[in-house]
């Protein structure tokens, strides 16, 4: 009798095949969570860009610039904000004893900052900006 050799894969072989299956699938689905974790991360901090943006465009403006602190939310308060306006000082500026003229144009600095989510350092953005104010004439209402 001939003996026949028969071909074909091993239980072992299969088992590999499975366990090399597995680990790539397991790794895919690792890089796709991470990338759905940073689009929602992107799409987060480009609406607190735009809420950014639109709080700066409005101060100043309707009603004049005042030193001070303020806050609020966006978006039923998924979004909050809060913006510290004060005086600039150059810190680069010699200390001057120079009278003031209190008729001359101002800088304030304005601070604004943005947080979503839990607050932490990559759930925030914050915005500094100038805003040159010129002084109401005595006896003009603010």
């Amino acid at each position: 009798m001939n003996a026949r050799r028969q071909t074909g894969y091993t239980l072992i072989e299969v088992i590999i095949a499975f366990a090399i299956l597995a680990i790539a699938l397991t790794m895919l689905l690792g890089i796709l969570s991470n990338a759905t974790r940073q689009v929602r991360w992107a799409d987060d901090a480009g609406r607190a860009a735009l809420h950014a943006e639109s709080l700066l465009a409005q101060v100043g403006v309707g009603e004049p610039l005042r030193e001070g602190h303020t806050e609020g939310a966006f978006e039923s308060g998924r979004y909050r904000w809060a913006m510290e306006i004060a005086p600039w000082r150059d810190p680069e500026a010699p200390p001057t004893t120079q009278p003031v003229d209190l008729g001359a144009p101002a800088l304030y600095a304005v601070d604004l900052r943005v947080e979503w989510g839990d607050g932490g350092p990559r759930d925030r953005l914050q915005l500094q900006s100038l805003r040159l104010v010129t002084p109401n004439p005595l006896g003009a209402p603010q």
